[in-house]
């Protein structure tokens, strides 16, 4: 497994100078975010400020988009929606709004695949490599195995193609189902 640092930097040598369809798979409920400061105001309590502050990073969040390639993201969600998750969609759907391209998958959706348990968080890199990334026991990001095997990336690309082609818009859902909730509450919800 590579660590951090080093999943950080194998990541960004590729991301940015791929051409194709780049595919991520998220399936935890909730993660760390860190020193996001919209995420902090958020799991603060302050979601008015939390949604400016994601409004003001606008600009860093279009430079974390590929400079070439087209980013797919499933995201799969379980309802009711966790305050980490109400709060990542909205993030993800200003990311849709600068160019990611994201459908939103419910989780009963899995029952026959996720027989093992959940399904796994995925970048699918076209034609190249996969990371299967993992997260510590609090949420935050901890690296990632890389899968350079081109017929498990080419099964997994092919899973969750299939899987995003049966979600629905994430623009769409936002705005149906997560824009109308309340503001969100730590500490309700379990990883």
């Amino acid at each position: 497994m590579l660590p951090m640092r080093e999943y950080a930097a194998d990541f960004l040598e590729v991301f940015h100078h791929v051409d194709g369809v780049i595919w991520k798979l998220e399936r935890a409920q909730t993660f760390d975010e860190g020193e996001n400061p919209s995420w902090n105001a958020m799991r603060a309590g302050d979601w008015r400020r939390s949604l400016e502050l994601l409004e003001a990073a606008r600009e860093t969040i279009a430079a974390d988009l590929p400079a070439r390639g087209e980013l797919r993201r499933l995201r799969v969600v379980e309802t009711p929606l966790t305050a980490y998750l109400q709060w990542e969609l909205h993030l993800l759907a200003l990311r849709m709004r600068l160019g990611e391209r994201g459908r939103v998958l419910d989780a009963g959706e899995l029952t026959g695949i996720e027989r093992d348990g959940p399904l796994p968080e995925l970048v699918i890199f076209p034609g190249r490599h996969m990371y299967h990334v993992h997260y510590d026991d609090g949420g935050a990001c901890a690296g990632a195995r890389r899968i350079d095997d081109a017929d498990v990336v080419a099964a997994w690309g092919s899973v969750v193609s299939s899987l995003y082609e049966r979600g629905e818009d994430l623009l769409t859902y936002v705005d149906k189902r997560v824009v109308p909730l309340p503001p969100p509450r730590m500490g309700t919800e379990a990883r």
